[in-house]
């Protein structure tokens, strides 16, 4: 087939309007995906949350995201992705691009615990994250039937001593599986985990007389203690519980038991510092702002605010703990 004059240089002319049009649409995606971090926000933010709505980190999640879209004059997105104990959120965000605009609320149990029980994760807490702010610390309880004729902590040791087969006690995740061993292994009282696939479902089980005991979130079972259902026996934490100031703490009761959990918002690896910074002050500021602190309160929270670099050392330490609890009473889980 002959071809007209100048058809070769036509061909190539195209050609080279194709490669400088392509240049420019990779350009183009190039800068989008850069975006320049002094200019952050310019579109919505999404805070993922690894649990059903209404529970603990997803109340956190939605006043501080609230506080933040006003801060920052972009929308604030609360996506809840539930399941595997907060794993299948904790790897969404892990493999999310790391421009800023999708935020994880990790709490202790998925970030610190998990890697320590599990034998394969789909994500590393540290490797695959930058800790950007603890937002809250919460105790847990040490609770049994308010009819049970278990008293004190003394009073469940023994019992539980005295009685190895029958005492037990309901865990709905391996956080509250791993402070309830911590005690265990603490006070050396034989109990055996009845597992439940909620918190609501495990202090149930506890006012049904279906378990011994069971350790439970401060904010939930505040009210059932309140309200006479249950029996507190003592709190986890250092100091005594602002909400519940008669329970004792495990060491006033006379156990070397200190257990705090925390929720805090964490960055995909490679998240531009600027932007890590710019985030870390804004969630610093809103945490500690007295409105906050005064809607976190029912739920048993106590506001935190610290940096980056501190709440980094606070997860490594107790990534390191949760490990040493684990193999001591050789807990791991396989998936």
């Amino acid at each position: 087939m002959s071809r007209s004059p100048g058809y070769d240089d036509m061909m190539i002319f195209c050609r080279n309007i194709a490669i400088i049009a392509c240049l420019g649409l990779a350009l183009s995606t190039s800068a989008d995906a850069q975006e320049d971090p002094s200019k952050y926000p310019t579109r919505a933010i999404h805070i993922v949350v690894g649990f059903t709505p209404g529970g603990g980190n997803d109340l956190i999640a939605r006043i501080v995201g609230q506080k933040l879209s006003e801060s920052l004059g972009q929308a604030v997105v609360i996506d809840n992705k539930p399941g595997g104990g907060a794993i299948v959120a904790t790897e969404y965000v892990a493999k999310s691009a790391p421009d800023g605009y999708t935020l994880l609320i990790g709490a202790s149990g998925a970030m610190a615990i998990n890697p320590a029980v599990y034998a394969r994760l789909g994500y590393d807490p540290v490797k695959d994250f930058i800790p950007i702010t603890e937002l809250g610390s919460f105790p847990l309880i040490l609770i049994v039937n308010a009819t049970s004729p278990i008293k004190s902590v003394a009073d469940l040791i023994t019992f539980a001593k005295a009685h190895p087969k029958e005492a037990n006690y309901s865990s709905s995740s391996a956080a509250f599986q791993l402070v309830t061993e911590l005690f265990k292994q603490k006070t050396g009282a034989p109990m055996q985990e009845i597992p439940y696939k909620g918190a609501n479902d495990s202090v149930m089980a506890v006012i049904s007389g279906q378990v011994t005991a069971t350790i439970a979130d401060a904010g939930p079972v505040s009210g059932q203690v309140k309200g006479g259902q249950v029996r507190a026996l003592a709190v986890t934490s250092p100091t005594r519980a602002a909400d519940l100031p008669d329970v004792p703490t495990m060491k006033e009761a006379g156990t070397d038991v200190d257990a705090v959990l925390w929720s805090g918002i964490f960055a995909p690896r490679q998240t531009p510092p600027a932007i890590v910074k710019k985030l870390e002050a804004e969630l610093t500021r809103i945490i500690r702002e007295p409105d906050v602190a005064a809607r976190l309160k029912p739920l048993g929270i106590q506001p935190v605010g610290n940096s980056s670099e501190e709440f980094a050392r606070i997860l490594a330490a107790d990534i390191a703990r949760w490990t040493e609890v684990a193999r001591a009473g050789n807990i791991k889980i396989e998936q």
